[in-house]
């Protein structure tokens, strides 16, 4: 059996569709804020493999409540490596392009130094960290621009945005790799599932769609599959001001993936597949 700790978010609401047998913590059964409770109920479980898709995504919110991210991102999936790492259990966690600087325009390999540029970044790194030290078998997939048909995302977003209005401003200078939340659940589950046989393959691994682009461009290809006439006005990041600064390049290198047969997603077959199951829910957006 398969433990998760996540229940609502977009990749564990993949999660649940890709493993009905695994068993689910919510925020109810699990509290992040109190990591010694997360080990426990490892303990309690006894499960085969552990997957922690569960964290503090608020990235704005993040910069005034550090404390609570650092906790939630940091300490639990610590925690929650220790007491796999005495079990033998095998611990897959989500970690995020935030913990690099955006520096640069070439993509960033597993081993490039990081340097995170906002508290979500440092509690995100924090997390690696913990995990790595813990002595457990376990994989840290980093990803970035997560979309799906759960929850709050940038697809969802435009969408929304385009029931009003038939012109956009979107960042154009932030690049990275959108990558679906199904596509990340899958890794997730065929990672855990090689760490149970192959522990020697633990370490830090890079995950996200390809090709490489703006989120303006995205936005563009978002309207375009969707059938929307939105005109993308490229706009500068100094021209959309957020409490938390983000990374300028979030391009990720993902050859390290083919030590367990994966390989970058396609987000535009993945984005058509979302709208899809999107059809009848645009006004709801």
């Amino acid at each position: 059996m398969i433990l998760v700790f996540g229940k609502s978010g977009q990749v564990a609401s993949e999660l649940q569709l890709l493993l009905p047998e695994a068993h689910f913590l919510g925020r109810d059964a699990a509290d992040l804020t109190d990591p010694s409770a997360c080990a426990r109920a490892i303990e309690a479980a006894k499960p085969q493999a552990v997957i922690n898709a569960a964290a503090y995504t608020a990235v704005d919110k993040a910069e005034g409540d550090e404390a609570t991210a650092m906790m939630v991102n940091g300490a639990a999936p610590g925690a929650m490596a220790e007491i796999c790492a005495r079990m033998a259990v095998p611990f897959v966690h989500i970690s995020t392009d935030y913990v690099f600087d955006g520096a640069g325009d070439e993509p960033y390999g597993t081993d490039h130094p990081t340097g995170p540029i906002g508290a979500y970044g440092r509690s995100k790194l924090a997390g690696e960290k913990a995990v790595a030290a813990s002595g457990a078998a376990y994989a840290v997939l980093r990803t970035s621009w997560v979309f799906s048909v759960h929850g709050g995302n940038f697809v969802k977003t435009m969408l929304r945005l385009a029931e009003t209005r038939d012109t956009l401003n979107v960042v154009a200078d932030q690049i990275g790799g959108p990558t679906s939340a199904a596509s990340i659940a899958t890794a997730c589950k065929v990672i855990a599932e090689q760490l149970v046989v192959s522990p020697e393959k633990s370490g830090i691994y890079h995950f996200s769609g390809s090709p490489d682009v703006s989120w303006a461009d995205f936005a563009r290809e978002i309207f375009r599959q969707a059938g929307r006439a939105v005109t993308v006005n490229d706009i500068p990041t100094s021209s959309y001001p957020t409490p938390a600064r983000r990374p300028a390049n979030s391009r990720l290198a993902c050859r390290s993936l083919s030590a367990f047969g994966l390989a970058r997603s396609d987000w535009k077959a993945d984005l058509s597949v979302v709208l899809e199951k999107l059809g009848g829910l645009h006004d709801n957006a």
